[in-house]
């Protein structure tokens, strides 16, 4: 972890544990999909919040809680932004904020008090850490430039566990994954949507999880939405569907080992058009 000039701050954490991204009672908001909820910000919703952050890239929250500890950069080509200015982590991580600019001077303050780096500062290399410890919604800003639109937020959630770990990582940021399996056992035939509503538009899989027997076909059948998609194997020797914008079935397969099957839409993976298959 950096620690050139670095301030540390470590406060008792105060915000109200999240079981998942909803808000509890009217203290904090649920999460960038969610519609205006009162909290210490008013009405002011975390996608309001986010839609008034600045970003060289789409503000979105960036999930990390199957990766290190993430380190978020401070106006990154003098843009006046946390880069990236949403992020997702599980409780107990250590977030790093690093300056990169010479100019302007910034500081790193939790809205409700939970964490402050101390007055503004700057210096490329400068560093700030704080570790999340309870599940909540924490806000923050740049003092001098929250005005104009330097502001962030992390979102401390524990990560999905469905009992299958390579599931869990694969889907952790896709429509909402909560580590529910959809169970599908006992069926010769199961069904799969394709450009389901799902991560921002027609970008799913309905459901993105299903546990099947040996020797069941699973079908994909394509809504018609979303524009072109495919179903793409990621470690498996299965030719999957050419990519088709067609309403109606274009893919179909007879799982007889198991084993855990991950795959996606080629055009759509990064923004979570992802899908998994356990088969026992």
């Amino acid at each position: 972890m950096p620690s050139t000039n670095r301030r540390a701050f470590l406060g008792a954490s105060t915000v109200v544990g999240l079981g998942s991204l909803v808000a509890l009672g009217n203290r904090h908001t649920a999460n960038a999909e969610s519609g205006p909820t009162t909290n210490e910000h008013g009405t002011d919703s975390l996608e309001n919040w986010l839609a008034t952050a600045n970003d060289p890239r789409t503000p979105q929250m960036r999930d990390f809680r199957f990766d290190d500890p993430p380190t978020v950069y401070l106006d990154v080509s003098n843009s006046k932004s946390f880069s990236p200015p949403a992020i997702k982590v599980a409780p107990g991580t250590t977030v790093t904020w690093e300056w990169t600019g010479r100019d302007d001077e910034h500081n790193v303050v939790a809205t409700d008090g939970t964490f402050d780096s101390g007055g503004p500062d700057g210096g490329t290399g400068t560093t700030f850490e704080y570790t999340f410890e309870s599940e909540g919604v924490y806000r923050y800003v740049s003092e001098p430039q929250a005005d104009a639109g330097m502001k962030g937020v992390v979102v401390v959630e524990s990560a999905p566990s469905s009992g299958y770990p390579a599931v869990d990582e694969w889907l952790v940021d896709t429509n909402g994954y909560d580590g529910s399996v959809t169970d599908r056992t006992g069926e010769n035939l199961v069904e799969i949507t394709t450009g389901a509503e799902g991560n921002g538009g027609s970008f799913a899989f309905d459901p993105h999880a299903v546990k099947v027997s040996t020797e069941t076909t699973v079908r994909w059948s394509w809504t018609g939405e979303g524009g072109a998609h495919d179903v793409a194997f990621e470690d498996a020797d299965i030719d999957g569907a050419t990519i088709n914008a067609e309403p109606g079935v274009h893919f179909e397969y007879t799982f007889n080992e198991t084993g855990v099957f991950r795959y996606a839409c080629g055009p759509h993976r990064e923004v979570g058009h992802r899908g998994a298959i356990i088969v026992e």
